[in-house]
């Protein structure tokens, strides 16, 4: 068996990967179509021009489908390790909440387009990477309580490395952001799609584009870290019958041993 079979493991893999072909991808078609310059672009705007823009917005809502998937798993995993330990539950069902609502604002990013309705794509990229940097937080400060008893020192330390990482993207993107787009370099930047040298607001602009795709892969490494811990869980979906037929009559009740149909992993 390889070490992706191993319990429900190809969860944050396949999260990971399907979200970085998403940003390659799009990248790749929008710079052979010249619709943006090959010097770090603003990941939104590797997705704005058909056709790079349908498959964006397609593979990103796979990418947030993919991730409510393995947060929920990784809500189960905590909450079965830590039954009695009120303090971690609680902090876990504020994650799986927090994780949700990260997710939901990918979708927002994936549908509605920076060029095309800014503001909204603003709250989808906050509730994205805003939120999901505070689900970091949690998840890390769970991996702190949960060692050593349930995992060793070193994987909180590598979340919480992965969450300063995260914490830096976000505070030198918003920096730059604010700099950029303070009206001292122009006003209609966000329609700006290609960025000559000489120009003003040069410098502040790929500082900002630079840390968008460092907070982007921040987020994917901390997904990696998960992989390890879901090699040791898997879940069971259980189909229980009330009934022979579908006919509402008494004759369509089946007894116990008949309502156990089906119990097997996904």
């Amino acid at each position: 068996m390889w070490w992706f079979q191993q319990g429900l493991s190809f969860l944050p893999v396949a999260l990971v990967v399907w979200s970085a072909a998403t940003f390659v991808f799009s990248y790749i078609t929008a710079i052979v179509l010249h619709h943006v310059d090959p010097l770090v672009p603003y990941i939104s705007d590797t997705g704005t021009i058909p056709p790079e823009r349908c498959l964006f917005g397609i593979m990103l809502n796979v990418s947030s489908f993919l991730g409510m998937a393995t947060m929920y798993v990784r809500y189960k995993q905590v909450y079965a390790l830590n039954p009695d330990k009120s303090r971690i539950i609680k902090l876990n069902k504020i994650g799986l909440l927090l994780g949700l609502m990260s997710c939901f604002g990918l979708c927002i990013i994936a549908n509605f387009q920076k060029c095309i309705l800014y503001y909204i794509h603003v709250v989808g990229a906050c509730l994205t990477f805003g939120v999901g940097a505070i689900y970091m937080l949690v998840q890390t400060i769970l991996s702190y309580l949960m060692q050593p008893e349930v995992h060793s020192k070193d994987i909180f330390l590598i979340r919480l490395t992965v969450l300063l990482w995260c914490g830096s993207s976000i505070a030198s993107m918003f920096v730059s952001s604010v700099v950029l787009y303070s009206g001292l370099y122009g006003t209609d930047l966000v329609q700006k799609l290609h960025w000559n040298p000489q120009e003003k607001g040069y410098a502040a602009h790929i500082v900002s584009t630079a840390s968008e795709w460092s907070l982007a892969f921040s987020f994917l490494s901390f997904f990696l870290t998960y992989i390890r811990d879901f090699q040791k869980i898997s879940l069971r979906a259980v189909v229980s019958l009330h009934g022979q037929t579908l006919y509402n009559t008494p004759q369509s009740f089946a007894t116990d041993e008949q309502r156990l149909l089906i119990a097997g992993s996904i």
